[in-house]
């Protein structure tokens, strides 16, 4: 059989399996994705295989990694999908009488800040849509890259010509203290905040604030006495203490009385970021809700409430 006649035997159904499988590393939950037997992804696979002269996927463990000529074949499959998406995705959108479902994956900051109106306002304008809200952590670029979302905020950077971005809204961090903290009677020196007991919240350890690097750029080690895996309960913790905790400055609204905000001593900017995919450019459904979002987010107020 030539090359062509083989080419010809190629659907989309095979091309969404080689990324699926290549995404999920299993063959087993491929098929579950997909709904379909097992044997029917390896026999897709194994077609591929012939078409393609390569053995694609390669065992390890429990894990099957793909050849360098399978991760070509997937992106330039995954581009493909995404763009057949597109076209077929709904254009004209009446959000009142919409259905489907919209899921965005971000951390504390962004549901904080842009969540909980944006959810309200969606509610309003589009009661029949379903919003689903996902913890990012550092997993944002996969989950977007593997559908499990259609839409990352948060202050990352996701680069490659399958995404889209446009900037929200720029925050910056501030040090939350007890009021009766020495170091809250004064602005805050590095010495200072060097010499300070610190609490940190880590996100279940995936992510940690982008203060941190740029302490250490300074040569100031950050050395945290309490570390917290969430913002749960960080005011309560904080109240009554010599904690200081650094955060960023639109946290602080309607803050704890007995709390106090002082300046962090160093400019670092935390850049709110929305990305998504050609998959869903063209959704009717998407396109508003991302307008939503960005109307939301920009309608913040600024400040960093020190006070």
């Amino acid at each position: 059989m030539g090359q062509k006649q083989q080419l010809d035997g190629i659907d989309l159904g095979s091309l969404k399996a080689l990324v699926l499988v290549c995404d999920l590393g299993s063959f087993s939950a491929a098929a579950n994705r997909l709904d379909v037997n097992q044997s029917t992804v390896s026999y897709t696979v194994e077609r591929l295989r012939a078409v393609f002269r390569d053995p694609l996927f390669l065992r390890q463990g429990n894990r099957m990694l793909p050849t360098e000529k399978c991760l070509e074949l997937t992106e330039a499959a995954r581009r493909m999908l995404d763009k057949l998406a597109a076209f077929t995705a709904e254009q004209a959108f009446d959000p009142a009488s919409a259905s489907g479902s919209v899921t965005v994956s971000c951390n504390f900051h962004e549901r904080q800040i842009v969540m909980p109106e944006f959810c309200a306002r969606l509610r309003r304008a589009a009661p029949k849509v379903r919003l689903v809200v996902l913890e990012s952590a550092v997993h944002g670029k996969r989950q977007l890259k593997q559908n499990e979302c259609d839409i990352v905020l948060g202050p990352i950077e996701i680069f490659g010509e399958a995404y889209f971005r446009t900037h929200l809204f720029t925050d910056r961090y501030v040090c939350v203290m007890d009021r009766g903290n020495v170091l809250a009677k004064a602005s805050l020196s590095l010495q200072d905040y060097r010499s300070a007991q610190h609490i940190q919240v880590n996100h279940n350890g995936e992510w940690q604030g982008l203060y941190i690097a740029a302490l250490e750029a300074r040569g100031v080690p950050f050395e945290p006495t309490v570390v917290l895996p969430s913002h749960d309960n960080l005011e309560r913790i904080i109240a009554g203490s010599d904690l200081v905790a650094t955060i960023p400055g639109r946290l602080t609204h309607g803050l704890n009385e007995r709390l106090s905000v002082v300046e962090f001593p160093l400019d670092v900017p935390i850049h709110i970021d929305m990305y998504w995919t050609a998959r869903t450019a063209q959704s009717g459904l998407h396109r508003w809700a991302r307008q939503l979002l960005a109307e939301v987010a920009r309608s913040r107020p600024e400040g960093d409430g020190t006070s």
